[in-house]
């Protein structure tokens, strides 16, 4: 009955999502939204992609990956030469983008999580920061100049993508798989000692979370025109994981919510450009000292509309009581 409750809102959220997406398509499609609007739309889709794919590496299994940036390179450059050096369709742009960063997820994987948590954090940066200076050497992708890319990136697409990639993430989260992941974040000995081959689900949860930061990374690069590598350095690793740390770790709703508010302030801070960043850091701290646990902790939005029912239900009992 909880699990059949739980499907019931998620499905009702995302029956609520693609109304939204529909009512925005007509508003951008008549020219309702501006350039900047819309710009800032995108960047919240791309954004959110980000943060659940990293969420399920970092609240779901408990890896701390900070090299979320590699695989967001890895999609951008990977989609980039389908579209503007193979001339194919875009669709097959995001999807080689995802299957590109899957199978470099997959190849840092396999050596790195065997570590844990502060060589596990070193050896994803390293990852990351190699990704970067492999793209600024190759001429064929443009090198330091960057490479010049087609806008493909439509709001359908973008918000497609986004629903796919929660639909997915929520799913496996609830599935068997999704249960080991989350005994390996709570105990890594004693889900190994349990029989749980704790190495297979964290490359798992790895490869997923790498491959839909790779759909981000197509989608990013037909978006702003202009890919360069100094945009995937080891900060852009850190925003995204400021995403899911403010969110709360273990809480997909809080990761959406964060990338939606963290994107919003930072956009309207762009044109305070001497102040941004000291007053976004601020922000962050504040954060931090009075909800450490940040917004949702662990818990989902739906954990909030459950207790508004109790407490309902509560003050219409007729006085009668019940017992556990």
């Amino acid at each position: 009955m909880k699990s059949g409750k739980q499907a019931k809102v998620f499905w009702l959220s995302i029956v609520f999502a693609v109304i939204f997406s529909i009512v925005m398509q007509f508003l951008i499609s008549g020219g309702t939204l501006n350039s900047f609007y819309v710009n800032t739309l995108f960047s919240i889709g791309i954004n959110i992609i980000l943060a659940v794919s990293l969420h399920l590496i970092i609240g779901i299994t408990g890896q701390f990956s900070i090299g979320h940036a590699g695989f967001l390179a890895v999609g951008a450059y990977m989609s980039a030469i389908i579209t503007m050096k193979l001339a194919l369709p875009f669709p097959v742009a995001i999807l080689a983008a995802g299957v590109a960063a899957a199978v470099a997820g997959l190849m840092i994987g396999i050596p790195t999580l065997r570590l844990r948590g502060d060589y596990l954090a070193i050896a994803t940066l390293g990852f990351g920061e190699i990704m970067r200076i492999v793209f600024l050497n190759i001429d064929y992708v443009g090198g330091a100049s960057g490479m010049t890319v087609t806008h493909l990136t439509t709001w359908p697409w973008l918000i497609a993508c986004v629903l796919i990639t929660i639909i997915v993430i929520v799913n496996f989260t609830n599935s068997t798989h999704g249960r080991a992941c989350l005994s390996i974040r709570e105990n890594e000995i004693a889900a190994d000692a349990m029989g749980i081959n704790t190495t297979y689900y964290k490359v798992m949860a790895f490869v997923i979370g790498a491959f839909f930061a790779g759909v981000a990374g197509a989608l990013h690069a037909h978006n702003f025109y202009i890919i360069q590598p100094g945009n995937f350095g080891f900060l852009k690793s850190f925003d995204i994981l400021i995403l899911v740390v403010i969110g709360g770790l273990g809480s997909m709703s809080g990761s959406v919510i964060a990338a939606i508010l963290l994107t919003i302030i930072s956009t309207y801070l762009s044109n305070y450009p001497e102040l941004r960043m000291v007053i976004y850091s601020l922000v962050l701290v504040v954060m931090m000292l009075f909800r450490p646990q940040g917004l949702m902790g662990t818990k989902e939005i739906t954990a909030f509309l459950k207790m508004g029912k109790s407490a309902k239900g509560g003050s219409h009992d007729d006085g009668k009581h019940t017992t556990a």
